[in-house]
């Protein structure tokens, strides 16, 4: 199981001490440095800035959202990545929800299926160079039919280093799941749990079939989930550490009735869980929200307590369709997790 490592998008700031622990992840022959955006640092400019300070390591976005730019920006700014960084991008998208996309970028959310479907076919087309842009769907119009009148297809000036650049989708829902497997190199699972291993197989297998896919290509898919890793020697107090972010995202993200990651959670068997986080999350009882998440609902996503216990867990982690695992923390730490997990 490759490792990579997550630097996830900013708070207050650039996460401290990140430049040493992406030297390190390198060092110890982590595969992917991933960074992230939600409504504040953006997902590629990290990734120019830090990967200048390495030489080979995987330079990842999980994820860069849709809705920030066109299909026609974020390919020039993965093409450009990649020849600053000699071929090392791994291009991971998303749909984001329906509270950022609206609230934050001002874009519709309606279809994000059909969105995406469009939005990898037009990254696709300028990453291979073969003609002219063209497409002409129900949510994008390139050129633009209207407007001036003056649009004209174009290719992009600068020849890419690659015309594979790998692109994964962030996916929970079924369909989603399947069409990353449809349309993409990867996959990005969030709140992956081994108990849901079945499911999601299953899901890929649906995308695989509607695209024809052989062993070949199938074998050559990547899933690269994160995991969190919390070592030490009191099992709850690790917990602890993972449930303010459980209750967070299953309890706080998204709307009332559209929050994928309180999905995630139902079908792994905690809907009534969720149910009790999310009141009290939304009522603003988030100590209450938090303390009402079990020890085995963390466990689930997470490993965590002494090393020998997160070895025997990491097992079914290792026997999941996940291909590479992303994690985070310190130097020490990150060490200590290559040896579990490398």
């Amino acid at each position: 199981m490759r490792l990579g490592l997550s630097a996830g998008y900013w708070s207050a700031g650039p996460p401290a001490g990140i430049v040493e622990q992406i030297k390190a992840a390198e060092r110890l022959g982590f595969d992917t440095v991933w960074t992230a955006e939600a409504y504040g640092s953006d997902a590629f400019t990290p990734l120019a800035w830090w990967g200048s300070a390495t030489s080979t390591i995987r330079l990842g976005t999980a994820i860069a959202q849709m809705s920030a730019r066109t299909p026609a920006a974020t390919a020039m700014a993965a093409i450009t990545l990649d020849h600053l960084s000699g071929g090392r991008v791994v291009l991971g998208l998303g749909a984001s929800g329906p509270q950022v996309v609206e609230g934050w970028y001002g874009e519709p959310y309606p279809r994000p299926l059909e969105r995406t479907r469009e939005y990898v076919d037009i990254v696709r087309q300028v990453f291979r160079r073969e003609a002219p842009v063209e497409f002409h769907g129900r949510h994008y119009d390139i050129p633009l039919r209207g407007g001036a009148g003056l649009g004209k297809a174009l290719k992009p000036t600068v020849h890419p280093l690659r015309s594979d650049i790998p692109i994964y989708l962030g996916a929970e829902g079924p369909k989603n799941v399947a069409l990353s497997a449809e349309i993409c190199d990867g996959w990005i699972p969030f709140w992956f749990s081994p108990k849901s291993d079945t499911f999601y197989r299953e899901a890929l297998n649906a995308g695989f079939d509607a695209a024809g896919k052989g062993a070949e290509q199938r074998a050559a898919f990547e899933v690269s989930g994160v995991l969190p890793v919390i070592i030490g020697d009191d099992v709850d107090r690790c917990a602890d550490m993972i449930r303010p972010m459980i209750a967070l995202y299953a309890g706080g993200m998204g709307a009332r009735d559209a929050n994928f990651h309180f999905d995630v959670f139902a079908r792994m068997g905690w809907e009534e869980v969720c149910v009790k986080v999310q009141d009290l999350y939304l009522a603003g009882r988030k100590v209450e929200a938090m303390s009402a998440i079990p020890l085995e609902m963390v466990e689930d996503v997470a490993l965590v307590g002494p090393v020998d216990k997160i070895a025997r867990d990491a097992q079914v982690w290792k026997d999941s369709c996940l291909t590479s695992v992303t994690v985070g923390g310190s130097t020490k730490h990150l060490e200590m997790i290559a040896d579990i997990l490398g």
